[in-house]
């Protein structure tokens, strides 16, 4: 063979190599299974009130939706909180949705319209409840709440849900010992300003815009819920397993603690679908989850602790089989 065919021969080889490589590329970097008909169509995710952390995640989700499933048209629609997103998903009027646990376990517990048809993708970031009150309000604890007008989150909320719960566990009847004013994240902070209301509950990731913005033009505090609270809401039983003993950081509302962390209680946030909904989209849909996280969490700071790691436990409820065909792939 002369020298000059034998470079051809290698520069043939080298090109087809080449070839190769990125054909195997565009396999890998595929985000749905070879041979799978890509996932299209529109899919409604319920969100939350205008201001909360779900309705903020839900459009910066939906703008990395459109990049990974180009073919898939994601509408959001605002909500009243985790009960109202569980009966949209649970009766099809919302494919997915974010929820709390609580929430979710109250809905199975309740045996709820669709309550068996309900699948978890990831668990995403923890909520922590914020009781938050005037600077020089005299109420040191739930229990100073008594015969106080206070924001406890709209009916269908998980707010509602853990705000009477938390009364309860300090001795206050929710309708009785207080006057409980059915307000959202997007009114309550505005109300407490004009004195409307003397206190308001909130469930949300940290920091939560709408009390930032209050804690920047309006002197607050956040009230303490010791462990005790905790302790008491466990002995219930059955959905209030799911809370836990947390601490707000200090600096999570710098002018609201005075450089002081604040004791609470927090519950997990789960992606939620149905087991109907299509496996190839489902597990489209929880890549991006966990693939954004850092574009995300550099403008709402909760979805920093997506993790991959947990994202997996979705309980109570059942994984759906998209999800975790997803968390195989990924799996070391």
């Amino acid at each position: 063979m002369t020298p000059t065919l034998s470079r051809a021969v290698r520069r043939r080889a080298l090109l087809l190599a080449a070839v190769l490589l990125v054909l195997c590329g565009v396999l890998v970097w595929r985000p749905w299974p070879f041979g799978s008909p890509e996932p299209s169509g529109t899919v409604t995710f319920s969100t939350g009130v205008p201001t909360g952390v779900y309705q903020r995640y839900g459009e910066l989700l939906q703008h990395a939706l459109a990049k990974d499933l180009p073919r898939v048209s994601i509408r959001l629609t605002d909500s009243e909180g985790s009960q109202q997103n569980l009966a949209r998903v649970a009766s099809g009027e919302a494919d997915f949705t974010v929820a709390t646990a609580d929430a979710v376990a109250q809905y199975q517990r309740e045996r709820r319209p669709g309550f068996e048809r309900l699948r978890g993708c990831a668990r995403l970031y923890d909520d922590y409840v914020q009781l938050v009150v005037p600077k020089g309000s005299r109420v040191r604890s739930v229990r100073d709440l008594r015969g106080l007008r206070v924001g406890v989150g709209q009916d269908g909320s998980g707010v509602r849900l853990i705000a009477d719960r938390v009364l309860a566990a300090a001795g206050l009847a929710p309708v009785r010992d207080v006057t409980p004013v059915p307000a959202g994240i997007d009114t309550m902070p505005v109300r407490l300003e004009h004195g409307e209301i003397e206190a308001f509950f909130w469930s949300g990731g940290l920091p939560t815009q709408a009390v930032q913005a209050l804690s920047e033009r309006y002197p607050v505090r956040l009230v303490p819920l010791d462990a005790g609270l905790v302790d008491r809401l466990h002995d219930v039983g059955g959905s209030t397993r799911h809370y836990r003993s947390a601490v707000i950081p200090a600096d999570a509302y710098a002018r609201a603690q005075d450089g002081l962390p604040v004791e609470t209680l927090a519950v997990a946030n789960l992606l939620v679908t149905t087991a109907e909904a299509d496996e190839g989209l489902v597990e489209g849909f929880t890549r991006t989850v966990i693939g954004s996280r850092d574009g995300i969490g550099r403008q709402v700071h909760p979805a920093q602790l997506v993790d991959l790691r947990t994202a997996v436990y979705t309980e109570p409820l059942p994984l759906h089989a998209g999800a975790r065909r997803y968390y195989r792939s990924v799996k070391p």
